[in-house]
Formats: C-alpha cells, structure tokens, sequence
C-alpha cells in the first residue's frame, strides 16, 4: 500500500517524460529516475549474494540499460 505523502509518487505523465528524456540521454531525468527507485534498489540489493554497493551498482546499471533499449 502507498504511503499518502511518499515523495517518490508522481504522476504517470510525469514519470512517461522523465523517461522519455533518460532515453535521449538527459542526466537530470536519469538522476531522478535513480532517485525515484533508490528504495527498491536498496531493498532488492540486500538479497543478491555479493557486496551491497556492487549489488547496488549491478541494479542500476540493468536499470540503465533497459532504459536505453526501450525506445519507442
């Protein structure tokens, strides 16, 4: 269940241009989308057998690629 002020809800058109941006290579959007995850980053890094900053940097690193080889 969200929570009712979490911070990291944002609306979906919102969410569709900031990924719309990170696929043409825009930083800033790319840092927010980060930042957007980084809790279920850190969360799902605490179950991958290796150390947590390398686990955190695989997720991101996936995370980038896909959205790079998703343009439509």
């Amino acid at each position: 269940m969200e929570a009712k002020n979490d911070s990291r809800v944002i609306p979906d058109d919102e969410f569709l241009t900031l990924l719309h941006k990170a696929q043409q290579n825009d930083p800033e959007s790319t840092l927010k989308l980060i930042e957007l995850f980084k809790w279920d980053i850190l969360r799902t890094s605490k179950y991958i057998y290796m150390p947590q900053e390398d686990a955190v940097s695989n997720i991101i690193l996936e995370f980038l690629e896909m959205i790079k080889e998703r343009k439509d």
